[in-house]
């Protein structure tokens, strides 16, 4: 078995930001409203998106996953418990785009709302 090779470059692949939020809002049931800001975010930031899945629950919540050349957008709802927890991984590989993540965060929190967000930053 061969071990697995520590990069030796400075090359960082990206950031990835990890949120959860709090919010009493209605927005926290409706995926295509969501959809709609992502996928203008996505043409706005010049992001390609390769594919993507929403999934909306009974009980109202809803899922999605967006695949981008750049790495993803992801979010999970539990409106009734006023909560959200949404991902972005953005890579580094033709520039850096951590400005574009850092907006993302910010709309998606501002749509949903958010009395209360919790932002992990970790650089990959």
């Amino acid at each position: 078995m061969n071990p697995v090779s520590t990069p030796t470059s400075s090359y960082q692949p990206g950031i990835h930001c990890i949120v959860d939020i709090y919010s009493t809002s209605h927005y926290l049931t409706k995926s295509l409203v969501l959809k709609e800001l992502w996928d203008k975010l996505i043409e706005e930031l010049e992001l390609q998106k390769v594919g993507e899945v929403y999934h909306q629950f009974e009980n109202g919540g809803f899922t999605a996953v967006v695949c981008l050349t750049e790495s993803h957008l992801s979010i999970h709802t539990w409106p009734e418990y006023g909560y959200a927890t949404f991902d972005i991984f953005l890579s580094n590989y033709q520039q850096v785009n951590d400005k574009k993540g850092d907006l993302i965060v910010q709309r998606t929190t501002e749509h949903l709302e958010a009395f209360k967000v919790n932002l992990q930053k970790l650089r990959r």
